[in-house]
């Protein structure tokens, strides 16, 4: 017996082996239907009898193994069931003697034989046999299972007349005995009857005995007497013990082994649970079954019945007691294989024993001892095998060892068949065999073909065996001629053992997989073998390596703004609770959490990922696109270069979202070496991002902006660079005046339907007057809506006005008669208030230029907000931002400012004195004034006579404002709305004619509130009229001699508060000129009525008039000097308010009448 039965477990031992064979030409799926069928007949419940008999079915079964059948009778043939088809009559007789022939084979060992044919009717068909059954074909015969169950009932007959024969003992009846083939030579010869070989004889009768009773054993075993069996057992092992018959003695202790198993474990070793029962009663001894170390108690065989069972229960008790115990069957076991080993053609029956051991073992859950039975299988020499016979043996060892637990023995026989399967001995080696295999080696070795499996923590597994486990894939799929598994096992192991690959091996690993991928490029398919097998996609995250990814926002020009008062109109499903635990539940559903800036639809957005190279060369990386879902995304791929071990390297990924809504980056995908790759960032836990989830908004347009100003290198504070779309750039003097033209164009895909324009001044240091930057929009908005490629033009005004003149003691070296001084050699203003200059020490020109570097900086933001399209139904807009930069050189300013009372009461002299700090020749001009030029660095005084300003009447804040306003700020406004009023009735302007730039001069830095008092207008006004004739601005009023003159006080009150009543006084004197004033006038003026005027209450915005007369008595210069009396309740307001002009009347003669 040279080919072992490696599917053989303990409990075969009690079956009966019936071979099923075709004959003739027989379909093989119809074959192996009714073999299937036949098979399910597994066991079969005796008639008249509490016994099972089980049967064990083979298709193909040798006929030397038959020749084993007396040794072991679960190895003999004692059934065949023959399947033929049989299309007419003619044909039969050739049938019958095929199948006679079939028999003749098994001839020696047979029981009992059945025919089952198929396709043959008419009379033949008919006939009522036995040993035949007839069917019109193989899908009408409902009857094969019973036909089978009665042939096991005739099979059970013969065996039950066989173990009874052999069974009784007679006295004087010669035992044969029993050989197994390699035996029978040493007995040929031999005389037993022969009293010179006494000795001998009663050996060889002890052994004929020994033998017998095994077999016996043997037969009681498969007739379902378990107990007998065991005490057959147990005397055939002393028997045999005695006379050193080694092999049968193994023989008997694997039977007793077999017998034990099949009583402690009814559910079978063979991991089938066919529900094997033994025939005694079980339930008296269950406590004692497992009990270690169980006593053999041999029973007289004499006891035993004829149909094996006994009517006495202690009986029973005591056969059980013949069972062996679980750890005494494995004793047993190695005692037998030991026996077993002594043969050399036993190699076959020791390797069994040691598979069935195993099995046994396995269900002990004794792993370490059951490895020792399979370390001896495999030192089990059994000859010549053949390749197949070889891949059948190592395929078994690597089963079994995967059922003890050793699995990674288990893959390495598996390996072994494997590589068995293409040995350079087979002509034709099978690939796909050893493909196969190999893959089922993998668990094994810690080893999946999922990459998900490799980012669980550290690596698990032998690196370096795995990784020639899957070169040995590789090159087996090469070989199959099946190039995308090639490049999927080849991309699988640069992607899991990329940090155990030495350089050079990385180098030759990307080259043959770039060598496969040019015939067969590497994709993300799932791959399913013939079997079923799939083979999930190897996305290459390592090359390269992802560290981070960030979702960028969009540039500052191009974000999205919701306007304040729409920004809850979609919120329509918000709880009105705090907190709702369905929101939570939805929001924890979400993968990736929300990014709080938004995309918009139809403009490029960026994704930035932080990757480095690991390979010690070159990585080129082609076709880098996102992976998104929840909008329409269309990816713009990129390619990539990144040098040997790189260090982290920011790639940055652009698409364009087509479709609004909530846009979730998932991951990127890349071409790496001809395989291309999905990488999901779930997969990636080493990856750090900030958020995966953003909102697409509709499309809004976008606007494009070019100014008419050089661009500026200047960043507004704090701003920084990325917040404005321009900067730019001006040089002017204080009080100029620069155009910039702003052309604004729509190079989006929407339309602009709404624009606005604020401007804001970032530099607060220094004190702005006026608009800095002024505009009119109505022009450019009467264009909207502006069409895709359309532009508009606006023009900005930029007017600097800032103070220079924080020094008001500049010219305390001056005299302050009024004259002009020309040709100051003046320095820094700061300087001469701090560090007065010594007068004996003269200044050049030059120290003062460098020290006098006092330019002014100011800077603003112009801000334009738009919107358009469908993102402005949905209430957003952009912004775009323009710096504007504007070094300021001073031009003139003012140190001092004073004021001289005019003639008229409602007239002053403004004094100023003007200071050029520039290089240049400067003018100045005024309203009604004459031009002024001042040399560089040069102070003069301007006299500019102006009407007094009418402060009362400027806007006033409304009571609201002045509640929730700073009174400093206030009173700062109120300056400003006077000084504004100041500079506009001056008009007074430079202009440098070398350079053509002129500009205005503003006071407002330099007025105090002394100068303001005395421009203001008093709100009493006094009107004194002489004849009817206004008397103010040195205005003389003439008069004649004798005549009456006429004298009217009016009095308008502009107050906010009743004035009165008055009382004036009137007193004429005259001027000599000389300092003396004559006020002793009773004879030269004489008044018409009283000088006193009396004036009542007078209410705010009304008016009062008082009527007198004089007579001049003489000629001469008058002037009357017109007093309030000292108990008037008036004076109680400022005495400003009470200043009357001065009268200036001169009398004449009245002239002659022609003829008098």
């Amino acid at each position: 017996m040279s080919i072992p039965d490696y599917m053989q477990c303990a409990e075969d031992h009690q079956t009966v082996l019936v071979v099923v064979q075709p004959v003739g030409i027989v379909p093989e799926d119809q074959f192996f239907k009714i073999y299937k069928r036949i098979a399910s007949v597994s066991q079969v419940n005796i008639r008249d009898s509490q016994r099972l008999l089980y049967i064990r079915y083979r298709h193909h079964y040798l006929p030397e193994n038959n020749e084993w059948g007396d040794f072991q009778t679960h190895r003999k043939v004692v059934g065949l069931i023959a399947i033929t088809t049989c299309g007419s009559s003619k044909e039969w007789p050739q049938m019958t003697e095929r199948f006679h022939g079939q028999k003749e084979v098994y001839n020696s060992t047979l029981y009992d034989s059945r025919l089952l044919v198929f396709g043959l009717q008419g009379e033949i068909a008919e006939q009522q046999r036995t040993d035949m059954a007839f069917y019109p074909g193989f899908e009408d015969c409902p009857d094969v299972e019973k036909r089978v169950e009665d042939f096991v009932e005739s099979i059970f007959i013969v065996l039950e007349s066989k173990r009874l024969d052999r069974a009784t003992d007679k006295s004087g009846d010669k035992i044969p005995l029993l050989c197994v083939p390699f035996e029978k030579k040493d007995f040929v010869g031999l005389d037993t009857d022969s009293s010179l070989l006494l000795g001998v004889k009663r050996h060889y009768k002890k052994r004929c005995q020994g033998r017998m009773r095994k077999h016996v054993g043997d037969l009681c075993l498969q007739a379902g007497m378990l107990q007998d069996a065991l005490v057959h057992y147990h005397m055939a092992v002393e028997l045999l013990r005695g006379v050193n018959d080694f092999l049968w003695l193994g023989a008997a202790l694997e039977g007793l082994c077999s017998a034990s198993v099949i009583f402690h474990y009814p559910g079978g070793t063979a991991g089938k649970m066919v529900g094997h029962r033994p025939n005694i009663s079980q339930s008296a001894d269950t406590g004692k079954r497992h009990r270690p170390g169980a006593q053999e108690v041999l029973i007289d065989p004499g006891a035993l019945t004829a149909n094996g069972i006994s009517a006495d229960t202690s009986t029973e008790i005591g056969r059980a007691k013949n069972c062996l115990s679980p750890e005494d069957i494995i004793e047993k076991y190695k005692e037998a294989i030991s026996y077993y080993g002594k043969y050399k053609n036993a190699g076959v029956i020791e390797l069994e024993a040691c598979v069935k051991a195993v099995r046994v073992l396995a269900i002990q859950k004794r792993a370490r001892e059951a490895s020792e039975f399979l370390q001896n299988a495999v030192y089990i020499n059994l000859g010549q095998l053949s390749e197949e016979e070889k891949i059948q043996r190592y395929s078994i060892l690597s089963e079994l060892y995967e059922l003890i637990g050793f699995h990674r023995k288990s893959a390495f026989f598996k390996r072994v068949a494997a590589m068995q399967c293409v040995a350079p001995t087979i002509p034709e080696p099978g690939w796909r065999a050893c493909y196969k295999l190999l893959l089922e080696t993998l668990p094994g070795y810690s080893l999946s073909l999922d990459p998900k499996d490799f980012n669980k923590g550290t690596h698990r597994g032998w690196a370096a065996v795995q990784m020639r486990l899957l070169h040995e894939l590789v090159y087996a799929s090469r070989r199959m001629g099946n190039p995308g598994l090639s490049v999927r096992h080849l991309s699988f192991l640069l992607q899991t053992m990329l940090d155990f690959l030495s350089d050079q091996e990385k180098k030759e690993v990307t080259q043959s997989l770039e060598n496969y991928t040019s015939k067969c490029p590497g994709g993300m398919e799932v791959i399913t073998l013939p079997d079923g097998l799939k083979l999930p996609p190897v996305p290459f995250t390592k090359l390269p390596i992802v560290r981070s990814v960030k979702l960028l926002d969009l540039p500052v020009s191009l974000r999205p703004h919701k306007v304040k008062g729409l920004l809850g109109q979609n919120m329509s499903t918000a709880s009105p609770f705090i907190y709702s635990p369905i929101i939570m539940h939805n929001r924890g559903e979400e993968r990736c959490k929300k990014i709080d800036f938004q995309w918009v639809q139809g403009d490029v957005c960026e994704v930035q990922l932080m990757v480095y190279n690991p390979m010690p060369y070159e990585l080129r990386v082609e076709n880098v696109g996102l992976l998104t879902s929840g909008v329409e995304f269309e990816s713009l791929p990129a390619a990539l270069s990144l040098p040997a071990e790189s260090g982290l390297y920011p790639v940055t990924l652009v698409g364009v979202p087509r479709t609004a809504g909530n846009i979730t980056v998932n991951g990127y995908h890349t071409s790496v070496f001809g395989v291309t790759s999905d990488c999901l960032l779930e997969l990636l836990p080493g990856v750090k991002t900030s958020g995966c989830l953003v909102e697409v908004i509709p499309s809004l347009p976008r606007l494009q902006l070019s100014t008419s100003l050089p661009r500026s290198a200047h960043t507004p504070q704090p701003m920084s660079k990325e917040e404005l779309s321009s900067a730019v750039s001006v040089q002017l003097f204080n009080g100029e005046t620069q155009q910039m033209t702003i052309t604004l164009e729509n190079i989006g895909s929407e339309d602009i339907d709404t624009l606005e324009l604020t401007s804001k001044i970032v530099s607060t240091k220094e004190k702005v007057f006026g608009e800095f930057l002024s505009w009119e929009l109505e022009e450019a908005l009467s264009h909207l809506p502006l069409k895709p490629g359309q532009a508009v033009t606006l023009v900005v005004i930029i007017k600097v006005r800032l103070d220079f003149s924080g020094q008001e003691n500049l010219l305390q070296d001056l005299n302050d008669d009024g004259i002009s001084v020309t040709g100051l050699p003046i320095s820094s203003p700061l300087r001469q208030v701090l560090k007065p200059r010594p007068e004996t020490k003269p200044i050049s020109s030059e120290s003062s230029k460098a020290e006098y570097s006092h330019i002014k900086t100011l800077e603003a933001v112009l801000n334009f907000k738009y919107s358009g399209g469908t993102g402005k139904v949905e209430g957003y807009y952009r912004e775009l931002s323009v710096g504007v930069h504007v070094d300021v050189e001073p031009s003139v300013f003012f140190t001092r400012v004073s004021t001289l009372p005019a003639t008229s009461t409602r007239q002053c002299h403004l004094l100023l004195d003007i200071f050029n700090p520039t290089e240049h020749e400067l003018t100045v001009s005024a309203k009604n004034n004459q031009d002024l030029v001042l040399h560089a660095s040069e102070c003069q005084r301007m006299a500019i006579q102006v009407d007094k300003f009418d402060f009362e009447n400027l806007p006033q804040p409304d009571q609201e404002m002045i509640h929730f306003t700073n009174p400093k700020q206030l009173e700062e406004e109120r300056q400003h709305a006077q000084g504004c009023q100041i500079n506009s009735k001056l008009g007074i302007c430079w202009t440098i004619p070398s350079l053509r730039r002129s500009g205005e001069a503003s006071v407002e830095g330099v007025l105090n509130q002394l100068v303001l008092e005395h421009l203001q207008l008093a709100p009493l006004q006094w009107d004194v009229l002489v004849n009817r004739k206004a008397c103010d601005c040195d205005v003389i009023a003439d008069c004649k001699v004798g005549d009456a003159v006429t004298l009217e006080v009016k009095l308008t009150n502009l107050s906010k508060s009743s004035v009165g009543p008055l009382a004036l006084t009137v007193v004429p004197y005259q001027d000599y000129q000389n300092g003396v004033q004559n006020y002793d006038l009773e004879d030269a003026v004489t008044f018409i009525g009283s000088n006193t005027f009396y004036i009542d209450t007078v209410k705010p915005k009304e008016s009062s008039l008082c009527v007198g007369a004089l007579l001049f008595l003489y000629t001469g210069d008058f002037y009357l000097n017109i007093k309030f009396q000292d108990d008037s309740a008036g004076r109680e307001l400022p005495l400003a308010w009470f200043t009357l002009p001065s009268v200036h009347i001169q009398a004449q003669d009245t002239p002659l009448q022609a003829g008098a």
